[in-house]
């Protein structure tokens, strides 16, 4: 597989990453043994981008990634961590911390969980605007000098906030979404970030399985957080956008791709300062998402998506109010 450097000051990486978040949370129940083996085949694959969090599902994805590990080459894998979300016993959310002393705290019980003695990156989830961000930052290079971190990154941040951040330590890449129905990056995020030097991990791009091209209407509803809060999901919403979505279909079959596959292969096209992370629970939807990397969108091709899938005309925001109020990326 072929790699791509995030950022300037950032390691190399496989241009596909694998997020793992829906093995352990908000999708809706995972199997242990498919999400280990999973994962096993995208490293196999050449996938070298594992990206995690303390708070999916309040520890069961860092443990479940330390038993994936075992046996296996720390030094080829590159461990992303977002911490910061602040979760009840129950589940639900109570906000953002990243106070310095939260940062090393949740570092400290993240390499444990790991089994590792190093993040290769550690990014706060979502900003703290309770926490200047240099203060942030701040404690997270203190890890660094330490050596249990490696690479500073952040999340769904707007430009400000990563020219700020960005003068208190390098920034390696900023994590956020980034579909062709989930363009706001466009809007000044994405020029900072090549102002700066900083790459992107692009995640959501297939918009939680809504442009998979295995999403029905029949699906609406489902009690995971696609049915319960996010808006694209829900009512006329999922109409509209499997609509664009069977225009894609048309436009991926010319192509002898999936819609998955014409998905990832267009945000591979936006630059090679990106790595898209799929999501895959099972093996055989990572062999599908894999798929993109043998696939080159021509111009003409670009052009055609453009115009069978407007960004202009897809319904819904891609979060409900909640969580949408904690983007700082949406205020850019």
């Amino acid at each position: 597989m072929q790699q791509r450097k995030l950022g300037s000051t950032g390691p190399l990486s496989a241009q596909i990453g694998l997020g793992l978040m829906g093995m352990s949370d908000l999708y809706g129940p995972a199997d242990r043994g498919e999400s280990l083996a999973t994962i096993h085949a995208a490293l196999d694959a050449g996938v070298t981008l594992l990206d995690t969090g303390d708070f999916y599902g309040m520890g069961h994805n860092e443990l479940l990634l330390r038993d994936a590990l075992a046996g296996r080459s720390r030094d080829q894998v590159l461990v992303s961590v977002k911490f910061g979300a602040q979760r009840a016993p129950d589940g639900q959310w109570l906000g953002i911390d990243n106070s310095p002393a939260a940062v090393k705290t949740s570092a400290a019980y993240s390499l444990q969980r790991l089994g590792t003695g190093h993040i290769d990156i550690y990014r706060p989830a979502r900003l703290d605007h309770k926490v200047p961000i240099e203060d942030t930052v701040g404690a997270i290079a203190d890890l660094v000098r330490a050596g249990y971190v490696k690479h500073i990154g952040l999340s769904e941040v707007g430009p400000d906030t990563l020219r700020r951040a960005h003068a208190v330590h390098p920034i390696a890449d900023l994590q956020i979404e980034y579909s062709m129905i989930s363009r706001g990056i466009e809007n000044g995020i994405l020029q900072t970030c090549r102002e700066l030097g900083i790459g992107v991990t692009a995640y959501g791009v297939l918009s939680r399985g809504l442009i998979s091209g295995h999403w029905s209407a029949q699906r609406a509803g489902e009690q995971d957080f696609r049915g319960l809060a996010s808006p694209r999901f829900q009512g006329d919403n999922l109409h509209r956008n499997l609509a664009l979505v069977e225009r894609l279909r048309g436009v991926a079959a010319a192509l002898h791709a999936s819609v998955a596959q014409v998905a990832i292969a267009w945000v591979l096209a936006q630059g090679a300062d990106i790595v898209p992370l799929v999501g895959a629970r099972s093996r055989q939807r990572l062999q599908e998402a894999l798929g993109a990397n043998a696939l080159t969108l021509s111009p003409a091709d670009l052009a055609t998506l453009a115009s069978a899938v407007p960004p202009e005309a897809v319904a819904g925001r891609r979060y409900g109010d909640y969580a949408y109020a904690h983007l700082d990326s949406e205020t850019a």
